[in-house]
């Protein structure tokens, strides 16, 4: 409002409006295929081209080492499955083993913890608890519907690790049990068996410590424990490499393959996984050729 005897203040008139411009269906049409496209050709890299987008990073496990469930736990990888006719890149002689920087203790102590609440239809009895020795080794050897495959038992690496494996030895705890999940891909070329589930699911009713540190790796010929992704969750599952595995040093390494045993292991790896059976989805999954434990000796 203007005070009296003072002009109105005078606004501009606002300019007319401008009608918008038609645009043409054939146009519309056109900017919109071309949005669709560029959209696709995205979610297309990102799901495939760009590990980490959509899918599982390769070689990371799904839900513990080794991406089974509960006491199994191996790295994996999100290619798809790997059937019979499909070649496998076997790399050829072995891998150095790891070596500890320092030294154990000699002997040291263990202790195992009982674990209700894991499936364990063939429960075991506890290994002993106490001193263990730290040098040394075992060997061993399982006798598969596949073929013998021996193992030498490395108690400077691992000495609980050993301990817990000669007791379900000789336990007769692995007797019977079949092999449940295979691995070809690159980036985690394995074999994982000790399973009495037989689904990656089954331990011996209790769970080990973990015996690693940095400078574990893990490559042809090298036997190591799997786990949960959590720590200290081994029990009775183990893995067998035969070839190239990328994996974080979280996984107990208690031993060595000899090569009759890698031989074996050539053998079901190009025999490829059985597609018919239940995988995990990322590329491993039930052996085509069956490995199942009928005896496993130890010396001494």
């Amino acid at each position: 409002m203007s005070e009296p005897g003072e002009r109105p203040q005078q606004y501009g008139q606002w300019p007319p409006p401008i009608p918008p411009k038609r645009t043409s269906t054939t146009a519309m049409a056109l900017v919109t295929g071309s949005v669709v496209v560029v959209v696709v050709m995205v979610l297309a890299f990102l799901a495939w081209g760009y590990p980490g987008f959509l899918r599982k990073p390769d070689g990371q496990a799904g839900g513990g080492f080794f991406a089974a469930p509960t006491s199994s736990a191996m790295a994996s990888s999100a290619t798809p499955p790997v059937t019979v006719s499909s070649p496998v890149s076997i790399p050829g002689g072995r891998a150095a083993m790891p070596k500890r920087v320092k030294p154990l203790a000699d002997p040291v102590t263990c202790a195992f913890t009982p674990d209700p609440g894991a499936p364990a239809p063939k429960k075991a009895g506890l290994p002993p608890d106490g001193p263990a020795p730290s040098s040394g080794t075992v060997d061993v050897r399982l006798a598969t519907s596949a073929g013998a495959i021996g193992l030498t038992l490395d108690r400077a690496l691992a000495p609980c690790t050993v301990v817990n494996f000669v007791s379900l030895a000789k336990q007769g705890f692995y007797d019977g049990t079949s092999c449940h999940r295979l691995s070809v891909t690159a980036g985690l070329q394995m074999l994982q068996c000790g399973d009495p589930v037989g689904d990656g699911t089954g331990g011996p009713g209790y769970t080990i410590r973990d015996e690693v540190f940095p400078e574990l790796t893990y490559g042809r010929g090298i036997l190591a424990m799997a786990k949960t992704s959590q720590p200290d969750t081994g029990g009775s599952q183990f893995f067998l490499v035969f070839g190239e595995t990328q994996i974080p040093p979280e996984y107990t390494v208690f031993g060595s393959i000899d090569d009759a045993g890698l031989a074996v292991l050539d053998q079901v790896a190009r025999g490829g996984i059985d597609s018919s059976k239940p995988g995990i989805g990322d590329g491993s999954g039930p052996p085509k050729t069956p490995v199942t434990f009928t005896g496993v000796t130890t010396t001494p």
